[in-house]
């Protein structure tokens, strides 16, 4: 399979000569490393907004296509499907082509995904077009906050892909916003919520040729004066010739014990990572974000506006809380914020089951959903992610991450795809009863099993399973 080769000017990167990294700032600034790092984070934007448009748009889907209950899962699913298998690909993938051109790749799933499902005249073909979001989704879900983690210094990593986890909800917000405001349209504002996607998703494409590759994969193809020019860049020239020798010591180490994942070091960051990943889907956030006002009008008696209204509001405190973390992620710590959070999620579905058991209102029921979302927020959300591209070694770190993340939209496709049925089955109180025992094993998995990373560069960090 030949490599995605980008317009020739905007990738070429001749010896002596001025590469991307030259475009935007000057040497060693950390403007310069928040700047590329909010380019890469746009793709977290439109995987949040890709993943909670349908949430609005489900209710004038299912009328305008008169969807049964199976046929409203598989639309408000196919893109987690399709997640899987972008998640599934993308380690390979970008351990061989690089990150920056496989975020490109995403951006033109992201635009062709967006006009696509604008424009179905069957279940059918809505289905393929958010399959093809979906691949985008899995690609972006693993690459943006892995590409962010390689260029970032130790001290401001954990910020930074935090940042990824800010542009997710703010994703997530901004498709509330749109849902709420183009539900005035009638029976196929469906159509436009999905097409409003487009524009920055262009965005995310344009902005893509400014950035520089990942140094720390550069090094690793042995592109040594380009990974060293890109590391000035981000860090001042004296920290770039120290860090670019610690990576390839790093790199040496790694190729002198074959680079694989079934090496017994790994068994450990691997066990951490994939069980991580796998607990924040089942803790069930995501039957808030995709059914959330199927969950109103339907449990609440709210109408359709009154259900995406207190939709806004949820993601207006997902990204409230997603902000908290960001300025407390590298103080705090990772390990302390995925207790708090966790903790406080059971707490939270703890005492919504019992409103739900007491028939309490509807501002009840609000409520305690939104402080569960809040403490996701906080802590789950971001820590996750940040976990799994911190823990493994540099040469695996693409493919590692792989299995994580497609463990974590396996989870996410499992609980999403039978949450209505669950629902059937043992009522609302009981699915969230189930998440609840969830969340308080969570927490216990994260006390026992989690180390800390906070302000340890990843070569250290490496070091730790050695």
């Amino acid at each position: 399979m030949p490599p995605f080769r980008a317009p020739a000017p905007l990738f070429r990167e001749p010896a002596g000569s001025p590469t991307a990294t030259t475009a935007l700032a000057p040497d060693g600034s950390t403007s310069y490393v928040y700047l590329i790092a909010t380019v890469a984070a746009l793709g977290g934007l439109l995987f949040g907004f890709d993943t909670a448009i349908i949430n609005g748009a489900l209710i004038f889907l299912k009328k305008d296509f008169q969807l049964s209950d199976s046929e409203t899962e598989w639309a408000a699913s196919s893109i987690l499907f399709g997640a899987v298998i972008g998640a599934a690909l993308a380690g390979w993938l970008t351990d061989r082509y690089g990150r920056r051109r496989l975020l490109f790749a995403a951006a033109a799933l992201f635009t062709a995904s967006a006009l696509a499902a604008a424009v179905p005249r069957t279940l059918t073909e809505f289905v393929l077009a958010r399959l093809a979001g979906g691949l985008a989704i899995g690609l972006a879900s693993l690459l943006v906050p892995l590409y962010i983690a390689e260029i970032a210094p130790a001290r401001i990593r954990g910020r930074l892909v935090t940042l990824n986890q800010l542009a997710i909800v703010t994703g997530i917000l901004l498709a509330y916003v749109a849902s709420y405001f183009l539900a005035d349209l009638g029976l196929n504002s469906w159509r436009w919520m999905f097409a409003s996607a487009a524009l920055p998703s262009l965005l995310f494409m344009l902005t893509l040729l400014l950035v520089p590759e990942s140094p720390r994969w550069q090094l690793g193809q042995g592109r040594e004066a380009a990974a060293r020019r890109t590391l000035t860049r981000l860090n001042g020239p004296v920290a770039a010739a120290a860090e670019a020798e610690e990576i390839q010591g790093a790199l040496a180490a790694e190729r002198g014990e074959e680079a694989r994942l079934r090496q017994p070091r790994l068994r450990q960051p691997l066990r951490i990572a994939v069980v991580l990943a796998v607990l924040q889907q089942i803790t069930g956030i995501n039957t808030i974000l995709y059914y959330g006002s199927i969950i109103f009008t339907e449990h609440s008696g709210q109408s359709a506006a009154s259900a995406i209204g207190a939709n806004a509001l949820i993601g207006g405190i997902n990204f409230v809380g997603t902000v908290v973390a960001l300025f407390v992620i590298d103080r705090i710590g990772r390990k302390p914020l995925l207790l708090l959070a966790s903790g406080g999620m059971a707490l939270a579905l703890g005492a919504l089951v019992v409103a739900l058991q007491l028939h309490a209102s509807g501002p009840w029921l609000l409520g305690l959903i939104m402080l569960y979302v809040a403490c996701f927020a906080v802590g789950l959300g971001p820590g996750v992610w940040v976990v799994i591209t911190e823990i493994f070694p540099n040469a695996v770190r693409g493919r590692a991450a792989s299995l994580a993340t497609v463990a974590l939209w396996i989870a996410c496709t499992l609980i999403s795809f039978t949450f209505l049925s669950l629902v059937k089955a043992a009522g609302l109180s009981g699915a969230f009863g189930l998440y609840a025992g969830l969340s308080a094993l969570t927490f216990v998995f994260v006390w026992r099993a989690v180390p800390e990373t906070k302000e340890r560069t990843l070569e250290e960090i490496e070091r730790t399973w050695q």
